[in-house]
Formats: structure tokens, C-alpha cells, sequence
């Protein structure tokens, strides 16, 4: 059976070094080199790298591979959802309200984004005993099952998932049913002439994890830039001088990491895994550390992208009498090594640094391991702190007085039901 792996410490001499600036991305690091030397001598470097990305539109992005072909029905089933979500390795897609008509606006096109974990949250509330579904979900097979136990006990036994995805419930119910878990307005946009400042705040400071770019003329999205796209465009940036003077900068230099250990939102490995989905949604964080109860070392992580394994191979789990986040480790991943797939980044274990490392470092770290977060450890292996994509970014820009001003103006609040 296959174990969960050890602590991996990053080394400096292990991350790849970039000789050739040829790439999209690298290109949008050239701009920024030659803005650099246009900009007034008495800016600082921060204002300086602000100017440059406030100077250049967010239609120099390289274009998402998904972002022009991953599109959902909104008269799409939860099962036909998942199934596309999959087949595609993209966590979340936006929704086509079927009903709009041909020349309808982009606002009025799409009625939202639909996730992995949006899907698994709605139908885990459809059990709940205070549910109108409760208490029963009837199989394809004409068997009902209940589930309705007023804890985690019932919704972690090794088929639970087996039933549910076999479930009437999920094949039959539609993406626009359940309209009211995902982000609505339907989201908020970035248009081609909006900035990489612009940009860069959003998916930092204000904590977006994508952000679509639309098309007004095409009324489209034509690109969906991530923090991880971020992230591997700094990486490809390696070499140049702008991203050598700020990435030499070391974690506790720029103030990192944020959150202290005492802050970190962790889960034991005995414990539900479905514990861990549940605290990431309520607490708005994309991944969670699983820790040894004996010595409070991580052991494993998981994050919101590893939920469409509960849907897509619920099969693997039915040998264990509950999924705990230790058993739902070992499942995926001796799963993912029967199917030989290697480059799954759950595969990857805890990634760890120390607050020496620098800004360039975790850069390489993080875009090379294609993760969203790497765990701060002192010499023992004792977690100390976390560093995620989020707060690389924000360390890149900052946000000049009244910069917004009326930008968020005429996006619609989220509504009273949003769960997820």
C-alpha cells in the first residue's frame, strides 16, 4: 500500500535556472525591463515596477490553455459537469445561461462560475437532515440509501461516494439548479484595456483566485488569468534584471509568512476527509495541512482542486470503513500511481522552506511543483508559518490611493443563499 510521503525541504541547487527569454510570459517580463529604464529616476523600485505594470493592458497575458474552450450549459447535468471539469483538469468553468439570446451581453450571457467543491457542498447540503431532499437518495439501481446522521460519520464511509454519484440526485440535476452556491453578477471581469495592475491587486489583495477577461465586442470570456498563471509568468521572468533585484529579497525580508502557525487552519489525519473540504469552503482557503496528532508535523496536504476525486473515482475508497484525510491520501495516490499518472500535485507531499529562502526561490518552487502553497518549517520540520500564491503576488504591487475609485460599482452583492 502506498504511504504518505515525507516532508521535502526546497534546495536552491535543485530549482531550475531560465537562460532563454522566449516564452509568452518571458516577453511580458521584457516589457516590464525596458518601462524599468523609461520610468523617473527618483521612483522607487516598488513604484517603479507599479508604473510598469500599471503601463501594460491585460490583453498582453498569453491566453489560458482552457480559457476559449471550457464553457458549461447552464441545462447541464451536476454529472455531465463533473465529467467535463475532469476530462479538462480545470477546477471551476463558466456557465452559459442557455436561455439568453444571441446578442445578448456578456453580463447577461453567462449566470456564473460553477467549481468542483461548489457541486460537492450543494449536494452534501441536499443530505442534510434539514434538508427537503432528506432523508433518502435513491441509486441508479431503484435502491434508497439514508444518510442522514447528524454528524460526518454517516458521509465517510469508503462507498458513500459510490452511492451518490450512482444517484438520481446527481445525474438528474441541473448546473443552473444550483445557481445559488456559485459566484453571481456573474462575476466580475477584467475587459482587454483594464492593466496588469489591476490584475495583480485583484488576485491579490482582494483575493480573487481567476479572473475572466471578456471580449465586449465578442461578448465572450477570452481569457481566464489564475494566480498559478501569475505565478508561472514571474518564473519565466528569471534572468531578467527587474525580477533578480526583487526576487533575491528573502521571506522574512518582505514580511512573510503571513500567517502564523497559530493561525493555520490544519486538520489531523484521522480525522473525516470531508472535514478538510468542509473547513476550506467555510473558511475561503484552497488548501489545508494534514498533521500527525503524535508530533504535529504535516504529513500530507490537500487542497479544493483534490475534491473531484471524491466524484470522478469514488470507486477507490470502498475498502475503507471511513475516507480520514490519511486513507483518502493513500487511495489517490496509489490510484494515480496504477493509472501512472506522476504529475498529479497531490502526488507531491509537503513542500517546505525557511524563511531564508527568497522571493525567486518559492517562485521556481511553486510553478515547477505547479502548487498553490508551500508550508514554512524551522530546522526540527515544525510548521511555522504557510506561503501562498496570493501572498508572493501581493508582494509584487501595491495599490495607490483611490486607485479603484468606481471600479467595483454595478456588481451585484453575493446572494443570501451563496453556501460555498
Amino acid at each position: 500500500m502506498a504511504s504518505v510521503p515525507e516532508i521535502k525541504i526546497v534546495r536552491s541547487e535543485s530549482l531550475g535556472h531560465r537562460s532563454e527569454v522566449s516564452s509568452p510570459e518571458a516577453k511580458v517580463g521584457m516589457r516590464v525591463e525596458d518601462l524599468w529604464d523609461e520610468q523617473k529616476p527618483q521612483l522607487s523600485p516598488d513604484e517603479k515596477l507599479n508604473a510598469c505594470f500599471e503601463s501594460i493592458p491585460v490583453s498582453a497575458f498569453p491566453l489560458s490553455s482552457h480559457s476559449q474552450d471550457i464553457e458549461i450549459r447552464s441545462d447541464t447535468s451536476l454529472a455531465e459537469a463533473v465529467e467535463t471539469l475532469s476530462k479538462h483538469k480545470v477546477l471551476s468553468a463558466p456557465v452559459v445561461d442557455v436561455d439568453a439570446p444571441e446578442d445578448a451581453s456578456w453580463i447577461d450571457r453567462y449566470i456564473g462560475i460553477v467549481e468542483f467543491p461548489g457541486i460537492v457542498v450543494w449536494l452534501l447540503h441536499q443530505l442534510d437532515p434539514t434538508s427537503p431532499r432528506s432523508p433518502a437518495v435513491a441509486s441508479s439501481n431503484g435502491t434508497s440509501h439514508d444518510f442522514t446522521a447528524g454528524d460526518d460519520s454517516a458521509v465517510t464511509s469508503g462507498n458513500f461516494f459510490e452511492v451518490l454519484t450512482s444517484s438520481e440526485l446527481y445525474k438528474n440535476t441541473k448546473v443552473r439548479d444550483i445557481s445559488g452556491t456559485f459566484r453571481w453578477a456573474p462575476f466580475l471581469a477584467l475587459q482587454k484595456e483594464n492593466s496588469f495592475l489591476t490584475m495583480l491587486l485583484l488576485l491579490s489583495k482582494y483575493k480573487m483566485k481567476s479572473i475572466p477577461v471578456v471580449d465586449l465586442g465578442e461578448a465572450k470570456i477570452e481569457n481566464i488569468i489564475t494566480q498559478s498563471g501569475v505565478i508561472h509568468m514571474l518564473a519565466e521572468c528569471a534572468g531578467l534584471h527587474w525580477f533578480e533585484d526583487w526576487g533575491v529579497k528573502t521571506l522574512s525580508e518582505v514580511g512573510l509568512p503571513v500567517m502564523s502557525k497559530d493561525h493555520i487552519i490544519k486538520i489531523y489525519e484521522d480525522e473525516p476527509v470531508l472535514q478538510a473540504f468542509k473547513l476550506m469552503r467555510r473558511k475561503r482557503i484552497g488548501g489545508i495541512p494534514v498533521i500527525e496528532r503524535e508530533s504535529e508535523k504535516p504529513v500530507g496536504n490537500i487542497s479544493l482542486r483534490d475534491v473531484h476525486f471524491l466524484l470522478t473515482a469514488p470507486e477507490i475508497y470502498h475498502d475503507y470503513r471511513s475516507i480520514t484525510t490519511k486513507n483518502f491520501l493513500v487511495a489517490v495516490r496509489e490510484h494515480l500511481e496504477k493509472r501512472g499518472d506522476t504529475s498529479a500535485p497531490i502526488l507531491s507531499g509537503v513542500i517546505a522552506c525557511t524563511k531564508n529562502h527568497t522571493l525567486k526561490e518559492m517562485i521556481l518552487m511553486l510553478d515547477a511543483e505547479k502548487i498553490h502553497r508551500l508550508y514554512v518549517v524551522d530546522d526540527s520540520g515544525n510548521l511555522e508559518g504557510l506561503i501562498t500564491l496570493r501572498d508572493i503576488i501581493a508582494r509584487l504591487v501595491y495599490e495607490p490611493p483611490g486607485y479603484f475609485g468606481d471600479f467595483f460599482d454595478g456588481f451585484m452583492p453575493l446572494p443570501e443563499n451563496y453556501r460555498v
